[in-house]
């Protein structure tokens, strides 16, 4: 008998010995799973930071300014307002007022020299206003014509030219009555980028006359 209660002591004692570790290991196991979920709700509610491409606007080509000349065909009529017509034949510039009588200034006869810029001026009116108008030449960048008086008021001319890039072409404007017929008005020609190619300054008539 004392064998047997020997060896179920010693059975009691292994089991004794055995169980801290049996029933520890599922501690540390809970543990380490305790830890893994913390790590994962802390993981889950970090807000996620991301980076995104910074945004590139693309640069927009340059709009080129619009031609300030306007494109004829030869011998198309073009109402100038005031009952004046303009139009444009290789020879030269054209019109005619409400009158009816057509006039014509040449661009061959050797009375202009288009080899450098210049610019002309006819004019006709009445009480109620005057019509300008004239050529451009020796230039085929031609942006604006100007009329002004003096006093410094200045009237911007309407300009047209044939097709190819002509080195000539017409202006021609619209201004209150002038008692020298319009020839007081100094007229200027620039270029497209504002550069003054050429000037034809306005004169008075003395007293009496004109």
């Amino acid at each position: 008998m004392k064998k047997y209660w020997l060896a179920a002591a010693g059975v009691v004692a292994a089991v004794a010995i055995a169980a801290p570790s049996a029933v520890g290991a599922p501690t540390e196991t809970s543990t380490t799973s305790e830890a893994s979920t913390s790590s994962a709700i802390s993981t889950a509610t970090r807000p996620e930071v991301r980076t995104e491409p910074a945004k590139v606007t693309p640069a927009k080509a340059a709009v080129p300014a619009p031609n300030p000349v306007v494109t004829v065909r030869p011998g198309q009529r073009v109402d100038a307002g005031g009952g004046f017509t303009v139009w444009l034949t290789r020879d030269g510039k054209h019109w005619t007022g409400p009158d009816g009588y057509e006039n014509f200034r040449s661009v061959v006869d050797g009375n202009i020299d288009r080899s450098q810029p210049g610019v002309s001026h006819q004019s006709e009116g009445d009480a109620t206003g005057a019509f300008h108008s004239g050529l451009y030449y020796g230039t085929r960048k031609a942006g604006r014509v100007e009329l002004s008086d003096a006093e410094g008021h200045k009237t911007v001319a309407t300009l047209i030219a044939l097709p190819g890039r002509p080195d000539w072409g017409v202006w021609y404007a619209h201004t209150g009555p002038d008692g020298n017929g319009g020839s007081s008005l100094g007229v200027t020609l620039y270029d497209r980028e504002g550069k003054l190619l050429a000037e034809l300054p306005g004169f008075d008539f003395p007293a009496g006359r004109g």
